[in-house]
């Protein structure tokens, strides 16, 4: 029996993780369901592709790194569409929910994100169209790895990219004033107000980092399969899925998370059929939260 769809499960869950763990610092903080989130992986794409394409042949040489399909016109435009893209959540905020804080109401904040979404989403497709772009046309030969496992040198790079910007949370997260400060009004917004933390950067703080995520998520899919206004849209309720899973607030679970739901789709695939893949983040959730609502790192609440 062929592991390759664990290595795709692997790859699928790496990114799903990134994603959730931009998705689990907004909940446990702003304590609200986000629905923007996944448009901000769409919008990072985009932008890294217009970054992109704006730097190749121009400001940096467009030779690839090989066996990548890409160069440093796309290392520098990740880097800039990540700046970009928390930007945007950053404006977002401002513009919309920081307002709608002050009624106190959360369903009033889950319905504002769900418009804002639309609209990102609309705005998006209007930008682009709805045709697929590409970051390169190459076409990469997967490499054996062993036990009937193959990878592409993309998703090799990928998946370094992902271990390295866990571990760069990890750090921020623990090592940081901003991270402790971030953990502390994730435990309790008034006593961290109390003893001095500035909740209001931490806010700021939690959408820039947001949406950097949010971006990487989206040039890891982009870069691997292609690039379209609803692929966030798409990846919603498997980002919703690992960050329960995890249990809200812990970084570690949304990722461990992500893995387990991009694992059980690749395995729905191999043994039951693509047409499947889409409930096993739903069944995976419901089964969460009837056996274990607070999911695996989770805090016991009361």
């Amino acid at each position: 029996m062929s592991l390759q769809f664990l290595a795709d499960g692997i790859f699928a869950g790496a990114l799903i993780g990134l994603g959730a763990v931009g998705l689990t610092l907004t909940y446990s903080i702003l304590r609200f369901s986000n629905f923007t989130h996944g448009d901000f992986i769409s919008w990072g794409a985009y932008l890294a592709l217009t970054v992109t394409g704006a730097l190749a042949g121009t400001l940096l040489p467009a030779a690839r790194f090989v066996p990548f399909s890409f160069g440093w016109p796309l290392v520098v435009g990740a880097v800039v569409a990540m700046a970009l893209t928390g930007l945007l959540a950053l404006a977002l905020d401002l513009a919309l929910f920081r307002p709608l804080r002050r009624t106190g109401h959360g369903i009033v904040m889950v319905i504002a994100s769900f418009g804002a979404s639309l609209a990102l989403r609309a705005l998006l497709e209007f930008l682009f169209t709805s045709e697929p772009a590409y970051f390169s046309r190459a076409i990469q030969i997967a490499m054996p790895i062993g036990l009937g496992i193959r990878v592409t040198p993309d998703q090799a790079a990928m998946m370094g990219l992902a271990v390295i910007v866990v571990a760069a949370m990890h750090l921020l997260l623990t090592r940081t004033h901003v991270g402790r400060s971030m953990r502390a009004v994730s435990e309790n917004p008034a006593l961290a107000r109390v003893v001095g933390i500035d909740v209001a950067a931490v806010i700021r703080a939690t959408w820039l980092i947001g949406g950097a995520l949010a971006c990487v998520s989206g040039i890891m899919l982009g870069l691997t399969v292609q690039i379209r206004p609803q692929m966030g849209f798409d990846l919603l309720l498997p980002l919703f899925a690992a960050a329960i899973l995890g249990g809200i607030g812990s970084v570690w679970g949304a990722i461990l998370g992500g893995l387990v739901v991009g694992i059980g789709e690749a395995a729905a695939v191999q043994f039951v059929g693509s047409e499947y893949r889409a409930a096993v983040a739903f069944l995976l959730l419901i089964a969460m939260l009837l056996f274990r609502p607070r999911g695996f790192f989770g805090v016991r609440e009361g």
